[in-house]
């Protein structure tokens, strides 16, 4: 009598030299489904989670430079300013009326992303771009968004409770949608690349802006829905994971790469790197028990963003 290998799971094990195997058999085996325990952790547990770690890393950095640059404010996030609040709130309400989640999410992020646009509209015709005023206009939309979500998490069922707290702690075991996620990624770069010169000259400042002949509240609402809609997106994937907007867009700055057009492929490149790295340290800190991604993300996130807001006050 033969006694089967029980199946795997995401706490498994593997080595590196099995992981390599696995990889390099892939290419050929990934049709049949043949190969063994260690190819099918691979493909289908491991590499569906490292891509949709890189998809929305890329959308949450992406996202956050698109805030930085129509706010001209370098504190400015999505999950900071209330956008991923906003979409995680019409993830709720999709759950509960049993509509799509990516319908949600995108409804979601797009009403706060505008309502935030529409709030900051004084202070951004005013020039004062930086000013703290929209960072705290941002904090008070997350805020709302966050009392919403645990009003709505009352009234959800036993059996939607747990998934809806997954989704807004920020969870990629069971985010599977990674090719669209890496498809608006590569969307929204491109689409920022092609426009760099006039993303750059916005972050002159609206009347430079409109002197050099670029229009200013077109390019701002073009902004806030690509970032709305990549915060959205991300949200709908992986649930609420924050902080990787802001970091991202900080760090490329601090390391000398400060054109749009540059920025454009390097952000989701890193933001799929940090992300990326996150989930690997979620998964292996208290082994083999898994972290949320979005707590871990929080944690070593807020802290930079004190650390940021200190530098921009002097």
């Amino acid at each position: 009598m033969t006694h089967s290998s029980p199946p795997p799971s995401s706490a498994t094990r593997i080595g590196a030299a099995c992981l390599l195997a696995a990889l390099m058999v892939a290419a050929w085996s990934l049709a049949s489904g043949s190969g063994g325990w260690d190819l099918a952790l691979v493909r289908e547990l491991r590499l569906p989670r490292v891509l949709a770690a890189a998809g929305v890393g890329a959308l949450l950095a992406l996202s956050g430079l698109a805030m930085q640059v129509v706010l001209r404010n370098p504190l400015a996030d999505p999950y900071v300013l209330g956008t991923s609040g906003g979409a995680s709130v019409g993830v709720l309400l999709a759950l509960m009326a049993g509509l799509s989640l990516w319908t949600g999410a995108a409804a979601g992020a797009l009403a706060s992303g505008f309502l935030l646009l529409v709030l900051a509209r004084r202070a951004l015709a005013g020039g004062d771009d930086a000013s703290a005023r929209l960072i705290l206009v941002g904090a008070m939309l997350a805020a709302l968004s966050g009392a919403m979500a645990l009003m709505l998490l009352t009234l959800t069922s036993d059996a939607q409770l747990r998934a809806a707290v997954f989704w807004l702690v920020g969870d990629l075991s069971g985010a599977n949608d990674h090719g669209i996620c890496i498809g608006l990624a590569l969307m929204l770069a491109g689409l920022l690349a092609w426009r760099a010169r006039s993303v750059d000259r916005l972050m002159l400042g609206s009347e430079a802006a409109e002197l050099l002949g670029e229009p200013v509240r077109l390019l701002r609402l073009a902004l806030v829905a690509g970032g709305s809609l990549a915060a959205g997106a991300a949200v709908a994937a992986a649930g609420a994971i924050g902080f990787v907007g802001l970091v991202v867009p900080h760090g490329l700055r601090l390391a000398g790469i400060t054109r749009t057009r540059d920025q454009a492929w390097m952000a989701p490149l890193a933001g799929s790197a940090l992300l990326m790295a996150a989930d690997t340290l979620a998964r292996t800190l208290a082994s083999p028990l898994e972290l949320r991604v979005g707590a871990l993300m929080a944690l070593l996130g807020a802290p930079l963003f004190i650390v940021f807001l200190i530098r921009e006050g002097r």
